[in-house]
């Protein structure tokens, strides 16, 4: 019986894979689409090694490996073919009289939500100037740090402490390695039941958003602020408003008395970046007891600083167990990672973790492990000198090429972080400049995006994780080039 050589069997043009990897790929797609025969042979190495220009040993192996997953059988004399029982895999197919190009409405309609999306293109980080919240740049990361880490927690030893259910608990070895490591360094000192491990801060929000709404009172938040505390907040349930900031932060005297709860960036005010000053903490404090609220304190790159040592967080000045302490690996070693945390009362993170539980159970306890690992080895430390002495770098040219070429515009003072906040004339439309900039290759973030009470649509947000040092002081001339035609 004689195989058959299918064109349209083509290797991706560009992946991340091996080559083996993607003719794997590339040949199980097609057999879960009914695109290969069971009764024909598939082509033989040496003819799918011409077709994809690869050699037969790497076909050989990607056959192989697919009889060992089984997608395919071998046999004697005859060659490779499809598994008969792979159809026991495939999706039914729908009713052949059924019209495929019908669309079936959605049975239920949905009502405005309110709530702020992420509005970069998902292809950002082709763009030659990504000026972007969120971002790290990819080259920062120590892959061989984190591929030894991974081999670590991989190993049989490790094994089956994340392979067996945790239920609601946490990596013991994460809380400790937290807890020594990082809380410590902000004068934090909390017990183990008075730490919970979260899927990134927005998860944390979102959570403590969930078992604080019952309460039914409103949430105040900086003004402008953290549009991802906006919409944790606004999904479940909860009444926002906004409170106004100056130069130091979020102003007390603004908060209305009937708050639950206060959301403040101390460390860099989200998204204008400036830090609160240590008189300014004493106040809030001080008005969170007269006003009976609780503080969540999103400690926002509170490690980057780079004109002034960190101040303390609110956390370690909080005498009377007032403060939520809210963290997040996501800066500082990958956003990819999803991990955060919160250290609160032991109250309070009971109820957030019986929440979290019906949310996910836990974050995955092998990435747990690995992160784990990553602080127990030391590699945490030496990526945090790492990115902090980059990131001071280019925080300075930025600040050279800002003052140099966008003189015109008010910017905020800060001490640090990875972004900067622009503020135009009276009339100046930052929205304008984002779609102009877009068409430049330049990406910036719009200000109004994150007032919840106003619609300011002068000042814009510069960040500059993604952006290499040689290559900012022209994204900047870019920006000032079309700020020009817009004054």
């Amino acid at each position: 019986m004689s195989s058959t050589t299918p064109r349209f069997l083509k290797l991706p043009e560009t992946s991340s894979l091996s080559l083996r990897d993607q003719i794997c790929e590339v040949v199980s797609a097609a057999i879960m689409s009914e695109s290969l025969a069971y009764d024909r042979p598939l082509p033989s190495c040496r003819e799918l090694a011409e077709q994809f220009s690869v050699s037969r040993n790497t076909v050989f192996a990607a056959y192989n490996r697919l009889i060992d997953l089984d997608f395919l059988v071998s046999r004697d004399r005859s060659g490779y073919f499809v598994n008969p029982q792979i159809s026991n895999l495939r999706k039914p197919q729908d009713d052949a009289d059924s019209d495929d190009g019908d669309v079936v409405p959605c049975p239920v309609s949905f009502s405005p939500n309110g709530l702020m999306p992420v509005v970069n293109p998902l292809d950002w980080h082709t763009y030659p100037y990504p000026f972007i919240y969120n971002q790290i740049d990819p080259d920062l990361f120590p892959v061989d740090s984190w591929r030894e880490c991974t081999r670590q927690a991989l190993g049989r030893k490790k094994m089956p402490v994340w392979a067996s259910d945790s239920v609601e608990s946490d990596s013991p070895q994460l809380v400790q390695q937290l807890r020594q490591r990082l809380l410590n360094t902000r004068g934090i000192y909390a017990e183990d039941d008075e730490i919970l491990i979260t899927l990134g801060s927005q998860n944390a929000l979102y959570i403590l958003g969930s078992i604080f709404a019952g309460f039914g009172k409103p949430v105040a938040l900086e003004d402008p602020g953290f549009f991802g505390a906006r919409n944790a907040f606004r999904l479940v349930g909860s009444e926002l408003i906004g409170v106004p900031i100056d130069g130091n932060g979020i102003i007390p005297s603004a908060i209305p008395d009937s708050c639950q709860l206060v959301f403040t960036t101390p460390s860099h005010q989200f998204p204008t970046m400036v830090t609160m000053s240590q008189q300014r903490r004493a106040e809030l404090l001080e008005t969170a007891v007269e006003k009976d609220f609780l503080i969540i304190e999103d400690d926002y790159e509170a490690e980057m600083n780079y004109v002034a040592k960190s101040s303390p967080s609110m956390m370690s000045m909080d005498k009377s167990g007032r403060v939520i302490y809210v963290g997040s690996l996501s800066k500082t070693v990958s956003p990819g990672i999803r991990l955060g945390f919160i250290v609160a009362h032991r109250d309070i993170i009971r109820e957030a973790r019986i929440a979290r539980g019906v949310m996910m159970r836990h974050p995955p306890t092998i990435v747990q492990e690995i992160v784990a690992l990553f602080f127990q080895l030391g590699h945490y430390d030496a990526h945090l000198r790492n990115i902090e002495r980059r990131y001071q770098k280019r925080w300075h040219t930025m600040d050279i090429a800002l003052s140099r070429h966008l003189g015109m515009l008010q910017r905020t003072n800060s001490e640090g972080g990875t972004s900067f906040w622009l503020t135009g004339p009276k009339d100046f439309d930052a929205s304008e400049l984002a779609v102009r900039l877009r068409a430049k290759g330049v990406l910036i973030d719009r200000g109004q995006d994150y007032y919840l009470n106003y619609d300011d649509s002068r000042s814009f947000r510069l960040g500059f994780a993604y952006v290499p040092v040689s290559k900012l002081e022209d994204g900047v001339k870019v920006i000032a080039d079309e700020v020009l035609t817009l004054m």
